[in-house]
């Protein structure tokens, strides 16, 4: 007896089924690789927000915008505040920190202008009006308070700008906004170090604000018993060097 040939046309692996497999699964990879890019961190939303600014250095986020911002407006009240602790601080520690905060925010303010004017992006001429208040603050303190109120809304102002430099860092997309989350780093770690030097820094309002992200103080509460700096401890120089007066 001859045996019977198969039926064409029938079955997954025929002709005809086999190209509409390959076209379905082809479908379905494209599907899943666009539904993981959308879903995935960093490429959300932002990536086709039209806050988004497409400049020759690279896309310039809403994040980054806010960077610059928050950057130029620190030095617009920090650079009159630690002016003004050179001259009220009662300690060489708080004194000391002052002047790293002058040093500090002016080679930053230089560098974000200058980013800035190269991004065609505008940046803020004076403080917010919380900062204000943090000013007035600290012109009506004095002595010890002043040092404990200096050296507290310091660092808790410091800890959150902190954080946004590490999420700029990581995520952004702009080389020059990227070199200057640099400096940025570097500066405003050696802006703690130093008003942590000082003995005053309220350890724990540093934690209740990082974790409930509340408004700093405009009266940091004082210490029970506020540790004496160390006479011996010497601060450490600032670990970026700002460029030479013209």
């Amino acid at each position: 007896m001859r045996p019977r040939p198969p039926v064409k046309g029938r079955g997954i692996v025929s002709g005809t089924g086999l190209i509409v497999t390959c076209l379905m699964a082809t479908f379905a990879a494209l599907a899943f690789s666009l539904w993981s890019y959308t879903d995935r961190p960093g490429t959300g939303p932002d990536v086709l927000s039209a806050q988004t600014l497409r400049t020759s250095y690279g896309p310039l986020s809403a994040l980054d915008q806010d960077f610059l911002v928050k950057v130029r407006l620190a030095g617009l009240w920090e650079l009159p505040a630690g002016r003004q602790a050179q001259t009220k601080g009662t300690t060489p520690a708080v004194r000391t920190a002052g002047r790293h905060l002058v040093e500090g925010h002016r080679f930053l303010d230089e560098r974000v202008r200058g980013v800035a004017a190269r991004l065609n992006l505008a940046l803020p001429d004076a403080p917010s009006d919380q900062q204000k208040q943090w000013l007035e603050t600290l012109d009506a303190a004095q002595g010890a308070e002043y040092d404990r109120q200096f050296a507290n809304i310091l660092r808790l102002a410091h800890g959150r700008v902190f954080s946004v430099v590490a999420q700029v860092r990581a995520s952004t997309r702009n080389s020059l906004v990227r070199d200057l989350a640099d400096d940025a780093n570097t500066t405003v770690l050696d802006h703690i170090k130093v008003l942590e030097a000082t003995g005053y820094v309220d350890f724990d309002a540093v934690a209740r604000d990082m974790a409930t992200a509340s408004t700093p103080p405009t009266a940091a509460p004082a210490p029970a018993a506020p540790p004496a700096p160390d006479p011996a401890f010497t601060l450490p120089p600032p670990t970026f060097r700002p460029p030479p007066e013209q």
